[in-house]
């Protein structure tokens, strides 16, 4: 009887294959080709060539190089598995009337597509680690080791990810290989497996004991150089970090499997020498399972019946570890602390001696004057106020805080969305809204410096250049200097035009260009439009965030982006930008993120033109520097920064934020006091408040004087009070001025002392009669009563309490600022103005009114020659008193309080006659 003969596997012709995979690949590759020429065109318009030339070319080396080793190592494992002639093939015969397919045979021909594939899948993987490379190649120190290996902590930053990302490498080429060759034996039937008995050809048992000796190897190296180390930033125990139970358990246990490892590499070894790889292999696997759950098990052990009964003390140094890593990441050991005597008292001359605080205090909230900057100020449909920022400038010649918000265009509410408007004629936003944070207009709306279409400006700050081609909303490209007429700004019936005059965008140069522009941004349109010339340019990535997400990939960003004005009048956005990591030992991680965060780098963004400038803010980062060696030349220093834009640097929210998270537990530096939380702070709720809907209710920027300075400044502060309990503790702030810059200061109050919390404050204003009174007839005639958040506010050593009432009608859009509740201590007074609240709160009067503008009192012809410029102390005094008792009558009124109404009445009558003997002297 004759063996059936298999049906030889057809061999084409190689050019024919080779144009297969050319064609396939030039087919795959070519939309990524458009995106790599548009972007070099991109980055070299931005001028950062060199983020996108290494970024390329590490990406490219990593990739083919990986790529390159992992094809030989695939191939040749292939290969040699199918070395030979095969005595009994497998053949495959699907049925009758179809051929024989002998399958030994045709594997051997996928083993060059198979391990292409996987090849390119390992390097397009291994390239993702371009920075990682970069970073070990440019490495700097910290400076400081960590305590229980001794080791500099850039080596957990910049070598560990390298040494994890190689042993990963080596473990996965490994595992591949064998996951591949070991059925390739099987079927060439060099393994055959007979009951309980598996007999292996030699040159197959040598080839598959290489490869488990290779994989025992990795895994020793895994254990010991990544293991290991990693201990240090893994959570067990009250601690980030290594514990007790970890150094003196489970070390041991690491090492003790790292040595398992490399004595199993050495029986796989010696099964090979004997020709009994199988029960080598088997005896290697159990002692590394039984060392690795021993390993497992003591640790647990340990912990259970020799830490938990003694934990603090166990835990101690370990905690002191915790503390003072989480610290130095965190920047909380350079918080400076004040302590205050205590002594809430405050006066009438205190209010007084801190004007710069009470003329700054923010009775506005973002989400109320966002809806009314949208009400009042979008002019179009098609404009969209996106955020409210607050920021501080010099008007005319005094500090002032301020709230301002661009005008951006949002091309999704274009009345008509064709691809001429959205990307030729409606291109960019226009201007910008900014207020005073405590000015109000006799309509309860807010203050306006500058306003309209073009942007006017009733201070000394004045916009030149006020177009926003880049911003939060802008999302899509635009063509500019085309034939088509640009839309500037409406100008009653008619519409403003005008030409674009900046440097921003890649320009479209030939048709070459444009017909790779096309399919860039996947318009047709963009080829055949007449409109589109040589001379035209192409905005593109005009949202701000991400734009500096691209020009600079290897940094984190603040969620909070600010315009500013600058001293010529053009517009800028600054974006904060962090350097970040997760592998600082002991410390622990804010929000299961990062375990250290610096806010190194602050990047400036042209609103018109696009431009990007990173400057350097913490030049003592080693992360930061690192980078700086990566990319030379393309940081700044921050002293190169123009000063009118670093006098509006601002610390970031987000840092502010995960700082003072921490600080609530890590000011507590006794392991003692730290392992029983007995001094934890809080954060206070946002309770009685729907003013932001803020996450952060109490975090808030304000123009004020700190205790023991000497003037105002522009500061971020939040106030803190103890676990489980409402009154305040302690507030910490970030100062922002000058040579202050980035220092934190906490003033903490006296244990002994009780000083009212938010909670408190807000209870005892739902407690009042006469807020209650007033928000009750509101709601009763249906309007909509909107309570701001409650400010803090410091002064001198104790803390005043603003918070704002806005009114918005039935079905209306505008909330109009109708009272202001002013709180110290256990008094309350409601009032329409700040400064006549705190006048009733502290007796006499506080200071000029700037809340809000004063309707003028009727004047004899005898005071007729008594204009603005010459009224003195004295009769302005009078005015307020004035309009203070017609307020109150006005109340009585609506109260059907007609005893205090007529007392009022008279109390006017009285107070005019005074004026008027005033006026006639």
């Amino acid at each position: 009887m004759t063996t059936p003969q298999a049906l030889p596997v057809k061999r084409w012709p190689l050019a024919l294959i080779l144009l297969v995979v050319l064609g396939v690949l030039a087919l795959t590759s070519l939309p990524a080709l458009i995106r790599l020429l548009s972007d070099w065109y991109w980055f070299s318009a931005v001028g950062f060539q060199s983020v996108f030339v290494k970024t390329l070319g590490t990406k490219l080396l990593l990739g083919f190089g990986t790529g390159l080793l992992a094809f030989g190592f695939f191939y040749a494992n292939l290969r040699f598995s199918q070395r030979g002639v095969v005595p009994d093939p497998l053949v495959v015969n699907i049925n009758a009337k179809t051929p024989k397919v002998d399958v030994t045979r045709l594997l051997r021909l996928l083993a060059l597509p198979v391990s292409g594939f996987l090849a390119f899948i390992v390097g397009v993987s291994a390239s993702s680690q371009w920075l990682v490379l970069l970073q070990y190649l440019n490495r700097t120190a910290f400076g400081v080791s960590d305590p229980a290996f001794g080791k500099d902590i850039g080596y957990y930053f910049f070598t560990l990810p390298g040494v994890a990302a190689v042993t990963a490498f080596v473990l996965s080429l490994t595992v591949l290989t064998l996951l591949m060759v070991s059925p390739l034996y099987l079927v060439r039937g060099d393994i055959v497996i007979r009951g309980r008995r598996i007999t292996i050809e030699p040159s197959a048992e040598r080839h598959l004991g290489a490869l488990l000796a290779v994989l025992f190897l990795a895994t020793a190296v895994s254990l010991f150089w990544v293991r290991l180390p990693s201990l240090l930033f893994s959570g067990s125990g009250p601690i980030h970090g290594a514990a007790y139970a970890d150094l003196t358990a489970r070390v041991p246990f690491i090492y003790a499997s790292a040595v398992v490892s490399i004595i199993g590499a050495g029986l796989i070894a010696w099964g090979l020498k004997s020709h009994r790889l199988p029960r080598f292999l088997a005896v290697a696997v159990v002692l590394y399972l039984v060392t690795g759950v021993v390993g497992g098990l003591y640790p647990a052990a340990i912990q259970r019946f020799v830490v938990d009964p003694n934990e603090l003390v166990k835990e101690t140094p370990f905690i002191e570890r915790h503390i003072e890593a989480t610290r130095a990441a965190w920047n909380l050991d350079e918080v400076e602390i004040r302590t205050m005597s205590g002594e809430a008292s405050l006066t009438l001359d205190d209010i007084r001696a801190n004007s710069g605080t009470i003329r700054n205090i923010r009775l506005w909230d973002r989400g109320p004057l966002l809806q009314t900057f949208g009400q009042l100020q979008e002019i179009r449909t098609y404009y969209d106020f996106v955020s409210v920022d607050d920021d501080r400038y010099m008007i005319d010649g005094e500090l002032r805080q301020v709230l301002l918000s661009p005008r951006e265009l949002n091309s999704a509410s274009l009345p008509s969305r064709t691809f001429i408007n959205e990307h030729l004629t409606y291109t960019h936003g226009m201007g910008l809204t900014l207020s005073p944070v405590n000015q109000v207009t006799l309509e309860g709306l807010p203050t306006l410096f500058i306003k309209d279409l073009p942007p006017a400006s009733s201070v000394s700050i004045g916009v030149t250049r006020p177009e926003i081609y880049y911003g939060e909303l802008s999302n899509d490209y635009v063509f500019v200097n085309t034939r088509q007429a640009e839309f500037d700004y409406p100008s009653g019936d008619s519409s403003a035009t005008t030409v674009y005059a900046g440097v921003g965008g890649v320009r479209v140069n030939s048709i070459f260009r444009k017909l790779l522009l096309a399919a860039r941004l996947g318009s047709a349109n963009v080829f055949l439009n007449k409109d589109i010339h040589n001379g035209s340019r192409v905005l593109y990535h005009r949202n701000i965030r991400e734009r500096a997400e691209k020009a600079l990939p290897f940094l984190r960003w603040d969620a909070d982006p600010y315009m500013v004005v600058t001293d010529e009048g053009r517009l800028k956005w600054f974006l904060d930008a962090y350097t970040t990591g997760n592998r600082y030992p002991y410390s622990q991680p804010y929000r299961d993120g990062p375990n250290y965060l610096r806010n190194s780098v602050k990047v400036l963004i042209d609103a018109y033109d696009g431009t990007i400038d990173a400057y350097i803010a913490e030049p003592d980062d080693p992360i930061i520097q690192t980078y700086a060696k990566i990319f030379p030349n393309l940081l700044q220093p921050l002293e190169d920064m123009p000063d009118d834009l670093r006098a509006h640097i601002r610390y970031p929210d987000d840092l502010f934020r995960a700082q003072t998270e921490l600080y609530a537990t890590f000011h507590m530096d006794d392991p003692t006091v730290f392992y029983g939380r007995e001094d934890q702070w809080q954060i206070p709720s946002a309770s009685g408040t729907r003013g932001e809907g803020s996450r952060d209710p109490y975090m808030r920027h304000i123009v004020m004087k700190l205790p023991e300075e000497a003037s105002e400044e522009f500061i971020l502060m939040t106030p803190f009070t103890p676990r489980g309990k409402e009154n305040l503790t302690a507030w910490l702030v970030a100062r922002m001025d000058g040579e202050h810059y980035g220092q934190l200061v906490v003033y903490r109050f006296p244990r002994q002392s009780l000083v009212f919390g938010p909670t408190q404050i807000v209870n005892r204003i739902d407690q009042d009669t006469d807020v209650s009174r007033q928000i009750t007839l509101w709601d009763q005639a249906g309007s909509d009563v909107i309570r701001g958040n409650l400010l803090v506010i410091p002064i001198e050593e104790a803390l005043l309490f603003v918070q704002a009432l806005y009114l918005r009608a039935e079905g209306g859009r505008i909330p109009e600022l109708k009272r202001v509740i002013v709180a110290f201590e256990n008094r309350v007074v409601m009032e329409e103005t700040l400064e006549r609240g705190l006048s009733r709160l502290f007796g006499g009067t506080v200071l000029a009114e700037t809340g809000r503008v004063l309707p003028q009192l009727p004047v004899t012809t005898a005071g007729a020659a008594a204009t603005a410029a010459t009224v003195s102390p004295a009769m302005a005094d009078l005015l307020r008193q004035a309009e203070d008792h017609y307020q109150r009558a006005l109340d009585a009124q609506r109260n059907g309080d007609w005893a205090t109404y007529g007392d009022e009445i008279e109390q006017v009558g009285s107070v005019l006659r005074r004026l008027r003997g005033l006026l006639n002297r």
